[in-house]
């Protein structure tokens, strides 16, 4: 087996191990409500197939039925760890444009030992791919699924059924376009992600059954992906959101600036995410798809539209170690075609991360190998927010650096998990941080 099929065979079966999801299908169609879409064997239930009019506040529930968990157990006060209600609500995306996100609520079996009402944490899931088929509360339900053609693997289980454990209700957000067939989802968009995230919290206390109210303190949490949608929530709370009463954030691995981020993972076991990045931003802004079109040769336009049906197994399959040279008319990267294009620098700098002062404490960790989502610009995240006043406990994990930048970035992932949920249930239980912003080290 030559060495490249070596790397690429143990970054899938690392990526298997930490729980990421490989699953792939060709792009969701729209559909009735009556009907299911079938996509390479998946089936994607009716219930993500959005209706035509959507409500007018954010956060409203369009619509739940009860969510069967795979990893459930009985319990005398109801199955463990709770019991679980998929749900579709109201949000509005970076366009001012209404649109319906999909996730699931989890109400826990576990007492809630701290004062007052019971918290609710959003989940925002990390990296889980373009295709409608890869949401989190599909996962939830098949955590571990094959059918001969496709693997799917949900990793952000793990951190739900932690913080169920510790008795705080649950709410997993599968961002806009993602799970809901009626539109492609815009990854790493900061507006939208963050909306989601919010609303998130609005609808959850909405779902019938649920302990959480309007005064239940809300925490969030996120790696990767999800890390970047919490602190851009961070951020927009106090002007988008200030009828959730955020108590605490945790932000794993922001990709804050993805002018770095799209530099580092081109040519990675993840070099397929550029797609997705692409394809989001053209579904944002319209506007750029001149642009696109311009500079993308043939198989770059055909990568964009084979990774829109993609998850991150997949993605590591086939464009796993891939150079975005290859997709370009001129032989350039990504990176120095937004390097030299007006437009798109603009447009990557509306998405930085940082610019504002996060609502509440911010727990901001970042692995010191990290080098698929930069170590140093989320520590630049941490430092920005420090200037501005913000209450923030930067956590540096220090693991080895290996050959692979998956794990480099996945490792942390696990090795910190625990004290991310940690700090966050002291945070829901009122107990104040101790910020660190005074003994940032100056250096990474």
């Amino acid at each position: 087996m030559p060495a490249r099929r070596h790397l690429l065979a143990a970054a899938v079966t690392a990526a298997s191990c930490l729980g990421v999801q490989a699953l792939a299908a060709t792009p969701a169609t729209a559909a009735t409500a009556s009907a299911p879409v079938v996509s390479r064997g998946v089936t994607i239930p009716a219930f993500y197939t959005p209706p035509a009019e959507l409500p007018g506040a954010d956060g409203t529930l369009i619509r739940s039925e009860p969510l069967p968990l795979a990893l459930s157990l009985p319990g005398m006060n109801g199955p463990l760890p709770g019991r679980a209600t998929r749900v579709m609500y109201k949000s509005t995306d970076a366009g001012g444009r209404p649109v319906a996100v999909t996730g699931a609520y989890i109400e826990p079996a576990a007492h809630w030992p701290g004062a007052g009402a019971r918290p609710l944490v959003v989940v925002a899931p990390g990296t889980m791919g373009q295709g409608d088929q890869c949401a989190a509360s599909m996962a939830l339900e098949h955590p571990v699924s094959f059918n001969g053609r496709t693997v799917s693997v949900g990793y952000e289980d793990l951190s739900v059924y932690r913080l169920l454990s510790r008795g705080a209700a649950v709410v997993v957000t599968d961002y806009v376009g993602l799970g809901a067939t009626d539109r492609l989802h815009t990854y790493v968009d900061r507006v939208d992600e963050a909306h989601a995230v919010l609303d998130a919290a609005r609808a959850g206390r909405e779902v019938r059954g649920a302990s959480v109210t309007a005064a239940s303190p809300v925490g969030l949490f996120g790696y990767s992906q999800g890390g970047g949608a919490t602190a851009a929530a961070a951020e927009l709370q106090p002007s988008y959101a200030p009828d959730v009463a955020l108590a605490g954030t945790y932000a794993g691995a922001p990709p804050a600036d993805l002018t770095e981020v799209t530099k580092a993972i081109d040519g990675s076991e993840l070099a397929g995410a550029i797609g997705w990045s692409l394809n989001g931003f053209l579904q944002t802004d319209p506007d750029l798809r001149p642009i696109a079109d311009a500079h993308l040769n043939a198989a770059g336009k055909a990568a964009l539209k084979d990774l829109s049906t993609m998850c991150v197994g997949d993605a590591i399959l086939h464009y796993g170690y891939a150079r975005s040279t290859r997709w370009t008319t001129d032989g350039r990267s990504v990176s120095d075609i937004i390097r030299s294009t007006p437009a798109l620098r603009d447009f990557l700098d509306t998405q930085r991360i940082g610019r504002l002062k996060p609502a509440g404490p911010v727990r901001l960790a970042t692995g010191t190998s990290d080098n698929l989502v930069p170590h140093a610009q989320a520590r630049q995240l941490a430092v920005d927010w420090c200037r501005k006043g913000a209450d923030v406990t930067y956590q540096p994990v220090v693991l080895p650096n290996v050959i692979s930048p998956l794990l480099n970035h996945f490792a942390p992932l696990l090795a910190d998990q625990g004290a991310a949920v940690s700090w966050l249930t002291d945070r829901l239980a009122g107990k104040p941080a101790q910020a660190n912003c005074a003994t940032l080290p100056v250096r990474a």
